[in-house]
Parts: structure tokens; C-alpha cells; sequence
């Protein structure tokens, strides 16, 4: 109710005013009378009964004269107050001159003394009251932000209560697909369609919709944000109601609206057999388990028995993170933080034996395209060495399968990251042709939502930061999966694994990032400042694409591939290279790497690695720099620039 009389109209404001006048003039007069006589129903009244209905007709036009249903009642102050005084002073002179021209019997005079005392604390008092009420509820609605809930079922109603016993929002709209539920009002708060959004926004400033559909679908819930983009509100998602009743939450645990729902993926729910076969009840150890999919594997793993996990990690604080939360979340499994790199073989190899690892997910590597083209030499150390001697370590100590954490970025690579890691892939491949217990299979798959260097974290700073959103090219496309949706996949690809199959994930279609941009400018609640809206409020720009960066990725090499038990694995049959073949390149990689020759490296990877072509540009800063300041060396530059490395050797392999 409160809320509503603060919504009121003008000219409705004035009508209640009016109101209070007509019954408080009245009554004051009938106090006057009481008060005089000493009686609660003076018999006198009856002869003076006129001056009830007089009252309020004298005194009403005098008021609008003088301007009282004018002044606006947050600013009810002392000028309004001389101005009533006068009013109701010169009402109470009227009415004493009517009584004593109409020879009026029984009315005694100092009646009218007490009428225009009570006269002004009722039109004085109700303005002040209605003054400091508004002003009261202002400064409350100024502390909290008004918002609307969209959804207005059990879950909306209880986040809705929960916000008005709070301090931080207070709910002012629901919204709701159901007609059946529009109209009707759910603690106080009415329920709207949607269409009625621009209006409410104007009416009540709200700045805010709040996502209250805990069981909907990313499909369902996706729908629904393309209809909010539309209107310039922020739109966020609430715990879930259950979070909240068992106080794991809380409403101020409010957070921007699921990236996943942007996209409107919806994931499959894991086959139980497949996701469990390799780590029920056994010895399970992840590399790089402190980066974004290795920490979900972690996670995931955790959830489903193994005897044992070991975290192998080089980042010594991701590593603390990840075994203190992993030990508050799992008190009854034996966790072992090791630090370490995959490049160091016997490390890795002492760990395996000494934990009797029998599953690897290995999550090490370097994946940041543009750091990557930039440190190439490192890049060939982490991805590929890295690999290739965990995967020695592995088959060596009897590991039974070891799963490769791929990229989409492996087929036809464009940059050095993708390369090295295609080139792991081949590693793999080669070894899985060896005999030996150990299982090798690969699973690929492309941008992880979220993920430490990905794009959407970028562009939520920016966002927060007023912009600009910067985005490589216009058309620039990628596939996309949530990190718990590809840890997921990746746990029950390794169990379908006979040796050396690469996996592909099903990624659904790709997605521009210029319009992931701009639905993430238009939900926070913001306009796009292009040439069609100069005066939207961030802007994209352009970059250009980076060294080595791709307009479109891929996921397949060829066109040879079949289906699994899982609908969202596909067996890719890709080309091998013969184990003889790897191991000849390998020796010209660690020739090329213990040198640092930057400009070989990149023309290995090329014989080697199908499809890729190396850009002429070096852009490894250390590279150039050493060839700056040894531009005077002739036969250094040769040595390291110009050599013939075997180009016939190329066409033989391709």
C-alpha cells in the first residue's frame, strides 16, 4: 500500500488532500463542540447541523485559492504552514460570520476558538505526516535498488521476501509468461507481462531484473534473455532457492547471468558407467590441475570415488587453492598436492610410481594463442615435450590410461599453440601404435567459457571498466562449452578410448563474438555506442586479428568420423605419422629448442604438422631482439635463419 500511495498521480495526490479536508474540517468542528460543552453528542449540534456541510464548502475553494493543493508534499515547509494558518483562519471567520447572520440558536462563540485550533492540527498535521512519510520511504527506495523478479513461482516469491526483509533490493515488478499469474500480486508486488517492462521502468527507476527460474532450461532461460536485451535494464540471476532456505546462500550472493544461458546450450547428462569407469576406486593423478579445465576435472573426479588424487601442478598457489578446496569439499578422500613440471620425465615418472596412478588426465599446457606465438620455444617445451615425456613416464609405470586434453585450435593450425599441440597429438598417436598396456586417447574440443584468458572475463572488465569491448574482427567465430560441461565430456571420453582415437565434442553451432559482445553490453544493461546509437554507452572496437589467430576454427581434420554411446562424442579417425618418423623429428626439435632457434621450430612445425603454414612474421620478441644485436653476423644469422632442414623430407610425409 505504502509503495502504491507514493506512485499516485498528481492530480490523485490532490484528490486524497481533498479528502482528508471534507472529513477532518467536520470533525474538528464537532471537537470544538465537545470540548466546549463537555459532552460527547451536545444537544445543541442539532440546531447548527448546516455548519457541518458548510465547513467543508467554505473552506475548500479558500484552500485551492491560496494554493494549498498546489505545493508538493516532499517540500510541505514553513511558507506552506503560514499559508494554512491564514486559510483556516479565514474559514473560521466565515463560518462565525454565517452563524451570527443566521441568528443560529446554541452555539456558543468560543467554539469556533476551538475549531480553529483543531482546524490547523488536522490540515497541518496530515500534510507534515504524508511529508515524512514520502521522505521516510524515499530514503529507503534511495538505500535499496529497485528491481524486478522474472518468475513469479515459488522460487521468485520467496527470493522477493527475502529482498524486502533486506537492505540491498527492493522488488517493485514481477514478470511472468503465465498469463493466469499476471495481475494478481504476490507479497504486495503485482505480477506483469513483459511488454509492460519500458512503462515500470519510467514509473519505478528499476535498473534491475532478477532471474528467479532455478529449474529452467539454458535453452528456455536463453529465450528469455534475448527478450531482455531489448529493454536497458541489467539483467542477473539469483541463488537458487534451496541455496537459500539451507543458508548456502544468500540474496546478496547475486551474480551476472550465467554465460552458458547466453548461448542457450543445453548440456546432456553424463552416462554414469562411462564417467565412472576410469576413476571409481582407482589411483587418479591431474597435470596442470590448477588451471581452469584441470581444477573441474578435480572437481569432478572427486564426486566419483577414486581412492586416491593427485594434483600435479608448477603453479605453487594454484595449487594451495585447489587442495583447500578440494580438502573442505571432500574430507574422506586422500588428496596429494604435488608441485612440478611434465617437463621434468623422471619427476613425473617417481610420482606415478609412487601413487600407482592408473588414470592421467593430462591439463598441462600452454593455450594462450598470442603468448604463445610470442614464446614459441616455450610453447614447444610445455606442449609438446611436456607431453611427450609424461606419456613415456606414464607407459613406463604401468599407467593404464592416459587422456590428452586437446584444442579445436590443432586442426589446420594458424598459430604456434595450435601446432605444438597437434604435434602432442601425434605423439600420442605414434606411441598408442607401440605395444604397451597403456591406453592413449585424446579428446579436442574448443573455447571453455570462463577459462583463465578466454574472452568473456575480458569482456566483463571491460564492461565493469565503461569500455571499450574489444573484439579481433566483425566476424570473427568460435565454439563454445562450459567448463563443467567439458570436464564432464572429457571424464567419459577416456573411458570410450581403445588407443590413439582422438575424440571430438559436439559443440553445437559457433557463436560470433561480436554478438556475444554485444548480449553481454545489452544484459548488464547498457547500450551499444555504434554509428546507428552514438549515444550508447560502450563501444566495440576492432582490433584486428592477432598473429596466428583464425577467423573460424574447426574440429576435424577430415571428414572420417563416427558416433560413441555418448550423443556429444564423436571418434575422429584423423592421420598418424609413424613412430620412426616422430622420433626423427624429435631429435631435430631438441636441436632446434637447446639452440633457441625460433625460425626453425616454426619451419619443423610446419613439415610435420598437417595444414600448418608458418607466418612469415617471427614475433617471438626475444628472437628478434638477439638477431638485432647480432645483425653484424653473418654467419650467425645463417646458421639460425637460413639452414635447409629437409624440405624433401616434407613432401615424403605430406
Amino acid at each position: 500500500m505504502y509503495q502504491k500511495l507514493t506512485e499516485f498521480s498528481r492530480n490523485t495526490k490532490r484528490a486524497l488532500l481533498v479528502s482528508i479536508d471534507i472529513i477532518a474540517l467536520p470533525v474538528a468542528l464537532w471537537a470544538g463542540y465537545a470540548l466546549r460543552l463537555g459532552e460527547l453528542w451536545p444537544h445543541s449540534i442539532i440546531n447548527a447541523w448546516w455548519l457541518f456541510i458548510a465547513a467543508p464548502l467554505v473552506a475548500v475553494p479558500i484552500f485551492i485559492r491560496m494554493g494549498l493543493y498546489r505545493a508538493v508534499l516532499r517540500y510541505v515547509g514553513s511558507k506552506a504552514l503560514i499559508t494554512i494558518v491564514k486559510a483556516v483562519t479565514i474559514t473560521t471567520l466565515i463560518l462565525l460570520a454565517l452563524v451570527v447572520m443566521s441568528q443560529t440558536h446554541g452555539v456558543p462563540r468560543s467554539v469556533f476558538f476551538s475549531f480553529w485550533l483543531l482546524s490547523l492540527l488536522f490540515i497541518a498535521g496530515s500534510r507534515l505526516f504524508l511529508r515524512s512519510y514520502i521522505h521516510s520511504y524515499t530514503e529507503r527506495r534511495k538505500s535499496k535498488q529497485p528491481v524486478a523478479v522474472y518468475g513469479a513461482g515459488s522460487a521468485g516469491a520467496e527470493l522477493a521476501k527475502a529482498m524486502q526483509s533486506g537492505r540491498e533490493y527492493e522488488p517493485v515488478a514481477f514478470f511472468d509468461d503465465n498469463l493466469e499469474k499476471q495481475g494478481i500480486e504476490i507479497h504486495g508486488i503485482k505480477v506483469y507481462s513483459l511488454d509492460d517492462l519500458s512503462a515500470l521502468i519510467d514509473k519505478t527507476g528499476i535498473s534491475q531484473v532478477l532471474l528467479a527460474m532455478p529449474a529452467l532450461s539454458h535453452r528456455r532461460k536463453h529465450k528469455i534473455l534475448e527478450k531482455l536485451e531489448a529493454y536497458p535494464v541489467h539483467v542477473r540471476t539469483l541463488p537458487g532457492i534451496a541455496d537459500l532456505v539451507s543458508g548456502k546462500a544468500s540474496v546478496s550472493d547475486i551474480r551476472e547471468v550465467d554465460t552458458g544461458d547466453v548461448l542457450g546450450r543445453n548440456s546432456v547428462p553424463p552416462i554414469p558407467e562411462l564417467i565412472e569407469q576410469c576413476i571409481r576406486g582407482k589411483s587418479v593423478m591431474v597435470t596442470g590441475a590448477g588451471g581452469s579445465i584441470g581444477s573441474e576435472l578435480c572437481r569432478q573426479i572427486a564426486e566419483h570415488g577414486p581412492s586416491k588424487l593427485v594434483l600435479f601442478e608448477q603453479s605453487e598457489f594454484a595449487l594451495y587453492k585447489l587442495e583447500k578446496e578440494l580438502g573442505a569439499h571432500n574430507p574422506g578422500l586422500e588428496i596429494i598436492a604435488v608441485l612440478g613440471s611434465v617437463t621434468h620425465a623422471r619427476r613425473v615418472e617417481m610420482v606415478l610410481r609412487s601413487f600407482a596412478i592408473h588414470t592421467v588426465y593430462h591439463a598441462a599446457a600452454y593455450k594462450h594463442v598470442p603468448l604463445v606465438e610470442q614464446n614459441p620455444i616455450e610453447g614447444l617445451q610445455n606442449n609438446v615435450f611436456g607431453t611427450w615425456r609424461t606419456a613415456e613416464a606414464a607407459k613406463a609405470a604401468g599407467v593404464e590410461t592416459f587422456v590428452l586434453i586437446s584444442t579445436d585450435k590443432a586442426v589446420r593450425p594458424t598459430n604456434i599453440m595450435g601446432a605444438t599441440k597437434r604435434l602432442a597429438e601425434l605423439v600420442l598417436q605414434g606411441m598408442a601404435e607401440e605395444c604397451g598396456t597403456t591406453r592413449f586417447t585424446m579428446v579436442r574440443f574448443g573455447n571453455v567459457l570462463d577459462s583463465s584468458g578466454s574472452v568473456i572475463p575480458l569482456f566483463r572488465d571491460q564492461i565493469r571498466n565503461g569500455g571499450p569491448v574489444t573484439v579481433t574482427h566483425p566476424e570473427v567465430t568460435r565454439y563454445f562449452m562450459t567448463i563443467p560441461e567439458a570436464a564432464q565430456l572429457v571424464l567419459q571420453a577416456g573411458a570410450l578410448g581403445e588407443g590413439g582415437d582422438v575424440f571430438v565434442l559436439e559443440m553445437g553451432d559457433p557463436i560470433k563474438i561480436d554478438d556475444l559482445a554485444r548480449s553481454m553490453i545489452h544484459l548488464s544493461g547498457l547500450e551499444v555506442c555504434d554509428a546507428e546509437n552514438p549515444e550508447g554507452d560502450i563501444e566495440i572496437k576492432y582490433s584486428g586479428l592477432r598473429p596466428g589467430e583464425k577467423l573460424y576454427e574447426e574440429l576435424l581434420i577430415g571428414d572420417n568420423v563416427t558416433g560413441t554411446e555418448h550423443p556429444k562424442i564423436m571418434r575422429a579417425a584423423e592421420e598418424k605419422l609413424p613412430w620412426e618418423t616422430m622420433l626423427h623429428y624429435k631429435k631435430k626439435f631438441e636441436v632446434a629448442r637447446n639452440n633457441f632457434e625460433t625460425k626453425k621450430i616454426k619451419l619443423l612445425l610446419e613439415e610435420v604438422v598437417s595444414g600448418y603454414t608458418a607466418e612469415k612474421d617471427i614475433v617471438d620478441p626475444v628472437w628478434n631482439q638477439y638477431c638485432l644485436i647480432n645483425k653484424d653476423d653473418s654467419k650467425l644469422i645463417h646458421e639460425l635463419g637460413a639452414q635447409n632442414i629437409g624440405s624433401g623430407e616434407s613432401k615424403q610425409l605430406h
